[in-house]
């Protein structure tokens, strides 16, 4: 059985937090901050992937 790839997000904000998405399951939350010169960020716990949409992004970095 193939594993699953983890999730992909776009957002528009160079600083998201993630929980896991999963409730009492997830993970604790934890900010993180979208390197400008990749574009991205992994979650350390769950892999989850958040891609910054340059096109509107916030100027919060």
């Amino acid at each position: 059985m193939p594993i699953e790839a983890p999730e992909t997000q776009v957002v528009t904000s160079w600083k998201v937090a993630c929980d896991g998405g999963e409730g009492a399951l997830g993970h604790p939350r934890v900010w993180l901050s979208i390197p400008q010169d990749t574009g991205f960020v992994e979650c350390g716990y769950c892999d989850k992937k958040y891609m910054i949409d340059r096109d509107h992004a916030h100027d919060d970095h």
